[in-house]
């Protein structure tokens, strides 16, 4: 199914819908309802960082939000440096202002398009980024962010991804659409379903797990490891 890249939002109307929704992304009770088994990602993404990097110093949070992601990470690995990225001032203000009260490491923020990053090489233990990449478009951006990240990463290293997926075969891209809006309908009937599913469908273009884990291996990630998944939402990453 092609995709017409030229249909979809712009960084500028992504900006603004974050910008407006601070309080919400701000509050793990309200911030990830429409992501299915988000606390479980959560939990796995940061536990097995803890795991892989036990005595990470530098930590990297792609599209961090309110922070939330990097919150729980500094209750597993405490005083970390770390370095937030997003699109929205008002969400990376509230982010370092949440994560400067957990840690005494450094805590440095970037506003600006993950595909524009400028990393150190060979400096970050972690890299977290959870509901950010499907915001990138083509197989170009998808390889030159995975290729970045890859090379930012100290050996040994790793970076855990939750996020919203495709999934290859369309029917089951049907059936999994089916059963994620039955889910947003559970949590505010069908004119909440509808918005859910309208911004996605302006804003996403998700790939699915078999395209990422082989990206991950072909940009240089030694292992790969798929921690959950469950409709169209996935926690996964790999280790340098």
């Amino acid at each position: 199914m092609s995709i017409n890249y030229a249909d979809k939002a712009t960084n500028e109307e992504i900006r603004i819908r974050f910008d407006n929704d601070v309080e919400r992304f701000s509050n793990l009770d309200t911030g990830q309802a429409t992501t299915i088994d988000a606390p479980l990602t959560m939990e796995l993404c940061t536990e097995a960082a803890k795991y892989i990097n036990p005595n990470a110093k530098n930590l990297l949070d792609i599209g961090c939000g309110g922070g939330n992601y990097t919150l729980k990470m500094l209750s597993k690995i405490s005083n970390l440096n770390c370095t937030l990225n997003d699109l929205s001032m008002p969400m990376l203000e509230r982010a370092r202002a949440r994560v400067s009260a957990q840690t005494n490491g450094e805590v440095t923020i970037i506003q600006d398009d993950m595909r524009n990053l400028d990393l150190p090489v060979y400096h970050f233990d972690i890299i977290l980024a959870a509901a950010t990449f499907h915001h990138l478009r083509d197989d170009a951006d998808w390889e030159s962010v995975f290729s970045k990240l890859y090379k930012t990463l100290k050996p040994g290293g790793s970076i855990w991804i939750s996020d919203l997926i495709a999934h290859d075969a369309e029917p089951l891209n049907r059936l999994f659409q089916k059963r994620y809006s039955d889910y947003l309908d559970t949590l505010g009937g069908p004119e909440y379903r509808q918005k859910v599913l309208d911004y996605v469908a302006h804003e996403d273009t998700p790939r699915s797990v078999n395209y990422q884990m082989d990206l991950l291996k072909k940009v240089g990630f030694a292992d790969v490891e798929i921690l959950h998944k469950n409709s169209y939402f996935a926690a996964f990453g790999g280790i340098k």
